[in-house]
């Protein structure tokens, strides 16, 4: 067995390429992210001990849109260290006119889960949470899917 030290990064192929791309370029500097890598079809944001590529996807796809359900990536969390951190994320997205599919709110699926979620030009859903301590990796701690994961 090995113990893995987080993931590496993650790759969203997106379809409206411009639209993304401005959306991306807003939102990932305000998660402290700096972008390490901007070309024509790809561009890349590292920090948090993360890091995001946002990629053009093949033209055979260019209109689809993101469908949660489908075989694939259901969304992306990303994890902030203070509650206040996700109101603020949510301030954010309003100022630039995200799509919000809940604002900030309190979740059974682990003790103290706060999360706003949202979705990007193509309606990839994205959130970010807040989990105080150590989450489900605490002793009495379980796992409670409750209601839609949607």
């Amino acid at each position: 067995m090995i113990e893995i030290n987080g993931i590496a990064h993650v790759i969203l192929s997106v379809s409206n390429w411009d639209a993304c791309r401005r959306f991306y370029e807003q939102l990932l500097p305000f998660f402290g992210m700096k972008r390490t890598f901007d070309g024509e079809q790809m561009m890349y944001f590292v920090g948090g001990r993360t890091a995001l590529g946002i990629s053009k996807c093949d033209p055979a796809y260019e209109h689809e849109r993101f469908v949660q359900t489908r075989v694939g990536l259901h969304h992306v969390c990303f994890r902030v260290r203070e509650k206040s951190a996700v109101d603020a994320v949510h301030q954010f997205l309003q100022g630039i006119g995200a799509t919000i599919v809940h604002g900030p709110q309190e979740h059974t699926w682990a003790p103290g889960y706060y999360s706003v979620l949202f979705e990007d030009p193509i309606g990839t859903r994205l959130e970010v949470n807040y989990v105080p301590g150590q989450g489900l990796l605490a002793p009495d701690a379980a796992f409670d899917p409750g209601g839609d994961y949607r």
